[in-house]
């Protein structure tokens, strides 16, 4: 028996073509767990529970205004995971580029009255959050063209210039 013969044979791993529509929603489920856990572990810093007792938030006020906003907060990106699934894809790459850009300064929003002791706590999860906002800034913006849509752009670039001529 060959060496060939005795050894077992080693395949490379198939990669499966992963729609855009796929990944634009497991990028907007990871980032509303991180939001959601992000709130949670803040009530382990010392003192936050019974600031929130006393009826604050930050510099907030807790009211009705006030939870119906992070109610928005963390909808958007769970609405989005519904959106990114079910939208035609013009729509969808334009949903998704106008809602990451928004939220890009939403999620740097959290360093609002940070404070030094927890400086790195703070840059290490927005540093993710706005990394998984960037994953889906690139991905929406890079959304793969079929041949039709490059061939309807040089019909219309073509009756454009036949036009103008």
């Amino acid at each position: 028996m060959n060496r060939t013969q005795r050894e077992p044979i080693k395949s490379a791993l198939r990669e499966p073509q992963i729609p855009v529509q796929a990944k634009l929603a497991a990028a907007w489920t990871s980032l509303m767990f991180l939001v959601i856990y992000i709130d949670y572990f803040h009530l382990y810093q010392p003192g936050e529970i019974d600031v929130i007792r006393g009826g604050d938030i930050f510099a907030f006020e807790i009211s009705g205004t006030l939870m119906s906003t992070f109610f928005v907060v963390i909808a958007i990106p769970a609405l989005m995971v519904l959106l990114s699934m079910t939208l035609p894809a013009r729509v969808n790459r334009a949903t998704n580029l106008v809602v990451a850009s928004l939220y890009i300064p939403v999620m740097v929003f959290n360093v609002a009255g940070a404070t030094w002791d927890y400086a790195f706590y703070y840059a290490l999860t927005i540093g993710v959050e706005v990394l998984i906002l960037a994953f889906i800034l690139r991905s929406a913006w890079t959304w793969p063209r079929t041949h039709s849509d490059a061939a309807a752009v040089a019909t219309a670039d073509r009756l454009l210039h036949h036009t103008h001529s």
